[in-house]
């Protein structure tokens, strides 16, 4: 193991990343955000109990969204009408999607099929058909603050094969979020989901991961999902960010960029690939998932 990074709070006049402030010199929210910065990371945003509830209400509408649209994952469904199915439910809750127009991206939900990893655009032309897998991811901006979840859904009835390795995937996630608390490294996100799925032979994405979520769609720090020394950050009470493996149903975790649409992401060797997120909080003695959808 490296050097453990270590946390400094930087002097006011001196919060600066990548040589400019984060939030931006006009954010509501900047005068009452700590800054850390973290040798060998970049700068992590801890938030304060405001900020907190906030963020979880947010976390809560994306969550919502999720179990919305699981009735509609049907086949002969197109993909553009769950993204406007998902569009309309988030609007009616007081949300605007985060994904609409990000950096260009076109649509209000990442809709990824099969082999498609991520960042998958809705389209009337992708109709499910009944084995498919298919992961929807949503992040929902309300009053300010983002919250940020995927699932993978299986239409129909699928290979045995296929829905056991969509459920690895989801216990992966889940044995990583089970792990966190304040004094553990933000390492040991990669190192329990590699160790897991790899006994499988399955495989963890490694262009893609998690990040920090809140009052921006992306903040630092970068969450792996493979054992990765750069994350070898001691966790603190107040940081949130997303823990979403991204699992190849292979040993090759290679993927491709189409170079059509620039956006959607697919698995180099064609295998299928499943996701799982949640945003999560580091609370004082252990972890909160926020993306948890209302009951009922």
């Amino acid at each position: 193991m490296g050097p453990i990074a270590q946390l400094v709070e930087l002097p006011a006049h001196n919060r600066m990343v990548r040589g400019s402030n984060p939030l931006g010199p006009t954010n509501k929210f900047a005068a009452s955000v700590r800054l850390y910065f973290y040798r060998g990371a970049d700068m992590i945003i801890i938030k304060n109990k405001e900020q907190i509830d906030g963020i979880r209400k947010a976390s809560i509408i994306a969550a919502n969204t999720l179990k919305y649209i699981e009735p509609f994952i049907v086949e002969g469904v197109n993909t553009e009408q769950l993204n406007q199915l998902c569009h309309d439910f988030m609007v009616q809750n007081n949300a605007i999607p985060a994904t609409l127009n990000y950096h260009g991206f076109p649509k209000s939900i990442c809709s990824s099929i099969n082999n498609v990893v991520c960042h998958g655009i809705p389209s009337i032309k992708d109709v499910l058909k009944n084995g498919d897998i298919i992961n929807i991811d949503v992040t929902a901006i309300h009053e300010g603050y983002f919250g940020d979840c995927s699932k993978t859904y299986i239409v129909g009835k699928a290979n045995p094969k296929i829905t056991e390795f969509v459920s690895i995937t989801e216990t992966a996630m889940n044995l990583a979020i089970k792990a966190l608390k304040p004094g553990n490294l933000l390492s040991i996100i990669g190192s329990t989901i590699q160790t897991y799925v790899e006994q499988f032979s399955y495989s963890v994405v490694r262009d893609y991961g998690g990040h920090g979520v809140g009052l921006h769609f992306h903040e630092d720090p970068h969450v792996s999902h493979f054992h990765n020394k750069e994350n070898e950050i001691i966790l603190k009470k107040g940081m949130i960010f997303t823990v979403e493996p991204m699992i190849n149903m292979s040993k090759n975790w290679r993927v491709v960029t189409s170079k059509k649409d620039g956006w959607t992401v697919r698995t180099k060797d064609k295998s299928l690939s499943a996701q799982f997120e949640h945003t999560v909080l580091i609370t004082s003695d252990s972890y909160e998932i926020l993306t948890l959808p209302d009951e009922g």
